[in-house]
């Protein structure tokens, strides 16, 4: 996961369901004095993970990543929602469609939104996994029984482009990126 974050964060970064804030606080930014900005609808965790990496003064958003979200017309480089995506409600194909719909006119062109999930369907959990899995799903945890890598990438590949996933155990893990701008030819007059 580290090497992802390596991988991908830009100079302006939006973290999504920001957990402590681990990733950012270890992660090689491109950057001296990064632009890091927060979301989560826990205050808890944006107050846990905006106290771990003070030191770049980050901005934090208290919002449910499922509505539209008001980022003020900030533009980012990067996007990263990890172990997001089975903690909401819903089929993970609109799950993955709604969140990447809401944050794709905050990523740059050619910006990358990069993250995690657990997948429920058509990949091997050990026991320990399988029981995590039924307590987490029957508290309301998670909400992933039924997601599957075909939701994730159809749902992805509906707002970004050159979407990959590689599964790694349980986790899938994704990026995709912003549709470069084209440019449009000049009219003759």
């Amino acid at each position: 996961m580290l090497e992802r974050y390596d991988r991908y964060v830009g100079a302006r970064h939006l973290d999504v369901g920001v957990g402590t804030g681990w990733f950012l606080d270890h992660c090689s930014w491109p950057v001296e004095a990064p632009q890091v900005t927060l979301l989560d609808l826990n205050e808890n965790s944006l107050s846990a993970a905006a106290g771990r990496i003070h030191r770049f003064a980050p901005t934090t958003v208290q919002a449910n990543v499922l509505d539209p979200v008001d980022l003020a017309g900030a533009s980012f480089d990067s996007i990263a929602a990890n172990f997001l995506f089975h903690c909401l409600p819903g089929a993970l194909e609109w799950k993955a469609a709604t969140v990447a719909s809401n944050l794709r006119p905050s990523l740059a062109s050619g910006g990358v939104f990069f993250g995690s999930t657990i997948l429920g369907r058509g990949v091997h959990h050990n026991p320990l996994g399988r029981r995590l899995m039924r307590l987490y799903n029957r508290k309301g945890i998670f909400s992933n029984t039924e997601d599957d890598l075909r939701g994730l990438e159809q749902g992805l590949a509906s707002h970004l482009t050159e979407v990959e996933i590689e599964v790694v155990g349980a986790v899938a893990l994704f990026a995709g990126r912003a549709q470069e701008a084209r440019r449009q030819a000049p009219q003759d007059e």
